[in-house]
């Protein structure tokens, strides 16, 4: 039982040094270690055998780490929200063309919503979105939206969870909520980001359930409560046009 629980552990260590590289494209060992807060010579055993494996490729020039071959292989099977992702693309295209800031759609995995497909603005001030980035459903005009559609069970942990943050008000927050089903769409100022705005409207597949969120994002010098309540009624046009392609 003591081996089971050793590897069981080196397997957690091993994808905790993964997904360090959610975030940053290039990491050393000191900062691995850091980030997952073990010590550099266990940190350096598993850097070395995911290296092995082809999971990460090292500079040896700055002696730094980066994902490797076998990542890229394995994000060939994805399920088939990733290709919902492409599918989508067109549409999302074509309304950031339309509204001329960001465009990213959203899924909720448990607590947190997952960016699987974003159109960036080409304005010389504009928000990137990072294709892959995991965030809280606690602030965002996309996470309200996921949680406001998400089942009672789902509100209930992330409520009640140790991740809420202290600055957020709970009741407050539920009844963002109800105001979001009543009015279909959910706006935020600087709520994750200093500086910037975004609305954002569910969309729902041919199911009748919510399947994902749809948002607008960009700086708050251009995008006024006003202006995003007019943006919601475009992008409710968009969602309507996504809902019918997907299951």
């Amino acid at each position: 039982m003591e081996d089971r629980k050793l590897t069981v552990r080196a397997v957690e260590r091993a994808l905790d040094i993964l997904l360090c590289f959610t975030k940053d494209n290039e990491l050393g060992l000191t900062e691995i270690a850091g980030q997952i807060g073990l010590h550099k010579s266990t940190v350096h055993r598993l850097l070395t055998t995911l290296e092995e494996k082809g999971f990460l490729t090292r500079n040896a020039a700055t002696e730094k780490y980066r994902l490797g071959i076998r990542v890229w292989e394995l994000s060939t099977h994805l399920p088939a929200y990733d290709e919902s992702a492409a599918l989508l693309l067109p549409a999302m295209e074509r309304l950031r063309d339309r509204l001329g800031e960001t465009v990213s759609l959203y899924l909720r995995d448990g607590l947190e919503r997952v960016r699987i497909q974003a159109v960036q603005s080409q304005q010389a001030i504009r928000r990137v979105a990072q294709i892959g980035a995991r965030l809280p459903l606690s602030v965002g005009a996309s996470s309200k939206v996921l949680a406001a559609y998400a089942p009672p069970e789902v509100l209930q942990s992330l409520l009640e969870g140790p991740g809420w943050p202290d600055y957020v008000e709970r009741d407050a927050y539920k009844h963002q909520l109800q105001e979001i089903m009543k009015l279909g769409y959910a706006t935020s100022f600087e709520e994750r980001e200093p500086g910037a705005a975004a609305v954002a409207v569910p969309v729902v597949g041919r199911s009748g359930t919510v399947v994902a969120a749809l948002s607008v994002s960009g700086p708050v010098s251009r995008l006024s409560q006003e202006t995003l309540l007019a943006y919601a009624a475009v992008l409710h046009e968009t969602a309507a046009e996504m809902g019918l392609m997907l299951p």
